[in-house]
C-alpha cells in the first residue's frame, strides 16, 4: 500500500506541518511592531522595508546610487514624523540636526553645521538704535541677508531702513525703498526689524505653537511646524515677519554653513521667518551681523541683565523710546539720539 500523503499546509506549502516554516509569516509592519524598539528605530525599519518592496533595492551596477536613494528616503521619512522642537528631548534635538546636516550633504554635496544650542544662563538680549548715527548705508541689510541665508530671488530682507523727512516720524510717509545717494539732505534714517517683544502678539495668535519666546528673549520659529497661515504676520504691529511665497533660493557658494535650527538654517516654501538676533552668533557670544557691519556704530546689542553692558549704559544715560509703546508689547528694541 502506498503511503498516504500529508495534507498541504496552505499557509506555506510545506508538507510537514511540524517545522518552523509552517508558521504564518508576519508581514513587514508586524515584524517591526512586534519587537520592542523605540520610535526612531521602528520608522527606520519600516521605511527600509517599504523601499525594498517598491523596487528601490540596489543592483550590482548601481549599488551606491541605490543606497543613497534609500538613505535620503529614510531621512525624509524621519523628518516628516518629527515633533515640535519645544517638545524634543536633547537626544532628539541632536538626532534632528545631524539628520538635517546629512540630508543637505546628500542633496548638495556640501557640508553644513547645524546647531541646537540653547539659551545661556542669566542672559536677556536687547537692542538699541542710534538715530543720530544712521546714514542709510544699508550695510546692515546686506550683512543680514548673507548671514541668515535669505531668499535672493524675492530679495527678502529682515531689516528695513526708513528714510524720513526732518521733523516727521510718520512711517506712512517714510520711504523704505530708496536707491539714491545717502545720506540725503533734509532726511534722517530709522531701522526696523523684529523687536523680540516681551509680550509678542505673534506668539499668542499662532494656532499650532510654531513660534515662541525663548528664555533669552529671542522670539523664534519652528519652520517645520509652521503651517503658513500668516496669523503672526497679521498680528505683528511692527511688520517684522516675512513669508516664503516660493522655495527660497540661495546659491550654493553663498550659503552660510554655520546654522542654527531656530535661526538661519535653510527654509522652505510656505513658512514664516524673521530676525532672530542672529541666534547662531549671539548664543556664541558674538553680536548680530548687522551690528558688526554698521560703519557708523549706530547699532548696539547686548545683555540686559549685565549691568556693565553697553546697552544697559544706553538705557541708563540716554533718553530712549520704543515704537507703539501704548500697545503693551514691550519691545526689546530702543531708539535714542545723541
Amino acid at each position: 500500500m502506498e503511503p498516504v500523503p500529508l495534507p498541504e499546509n496552505k499557509s506555506t506549502g510545506c508538507q510537514s506541518g511540524n517545522c518552523s516554516c509552517g508558521k504564518k509569516k508576519e508581514d513587514g509592519f508586524e515584524q517591526v511592531m512586534s519587537k520592542p524598539t523605540d520610535r526612531r528605530d521602528a520608522l527606520k525599519k519600516l521605511t527600509l522595508g517599504l523601499l525594498t518592496g517598491v523596487g528601490f533595492a540596489s543592483t550590482s551596477c548601481s549599488v551606491t546610487a541605490g543606497e543613497t536613494k534609500k538613505e535620503k528616503a529614510q531621512l525624509n521619512w524621519e523628518e516628516f514624523f518629527k515633533g515640535n522642537y519645544q517638545l524634543m528631548t536633547d537626544e532628539e534635538k541632536e538626532s534632528t540636526v545631524k539628520r538635517l546636516e546629512r540630508l543637505y550633504e546628500l542633496n548638495n554635496g556640501r557640508k553644513i553645521n547645524v546647531s541646537a544650542q540653547g539659551p545661556m544662563k542669566d542672559v536677556l538680549y536687547g537692542y538699541a538704535f542710534n538715530i543720530s548715527k544712521c546714514q542709510g548705508y544699508m550695510d546692515c541689510v546686506n550683512a543680514c541677508v548673507q548671514e541668515n541665508n535669505q531668499d535672493r530671488n524675492s530679495q527678502m530682507q529682515y531689516i528695513r531702513i526708513h528714510e524720513h523727512k526732518n521733523g516727521s516720524m510718520d512711517f506712512e510717509l517714510a520711504d523704505d525703498n530708496f536707491y539714491h545717494e545717502v545720506p540725503a539732505a533734509g532726511h534722517f534714517y530709522i531701522g526696523t526689524q523684529c523687536f523680540h517683544c516681551e509680550n509678542p502678539p505673534c506668539v499668542e495668535v499662532c494656532p499650532v505653537k510654531a513660534t515662541w519666546k525663548e528664555k533669552d528673549g529671542i522670539v523664534v520659529v519652528d519652520y517645520d511646524w509652521c503651517i503658513g497661515c500668516r496669523y503672526c504676520m497679521a498680528a505683528c504691529p511692527y511688520d517684522g515677519r516675512r513669508f516664503n511665497w516660493a522655495t527660497p533660493e540661495v546659491p550654493a557658494e553663498e550659503v552660510n554653513n554655520n546654522q542654527h535650527y531656530l535661526g538661519n538654517r535653510l527654509r522652505k516654501k510656505g513658512v514664516m521667518e524673521k530676525c532672530t538676533f542672529c541666534i547662531q552668533r549671539s548664543r556664541n557670544g558674538k553680536s548680530p551681523a548687522c551690528v558688526e557691519a554698521c560703519p557708523t556704530g549706530a547699532r548696539i546689542f547686548g545683555n540686559l541683565l549685565d549691568p556693565n553692558s553697553e546697552i544697559r549704559w544706553v538705557l541708563a544715560n540716554k533718553k530712549v523710546f520704543r515704537l507703539k509703546e501704548d500697545l503693551g508689547t514691550e519691545p526689546k528694541f530702543w531708539y535714542f539720539m545723541d
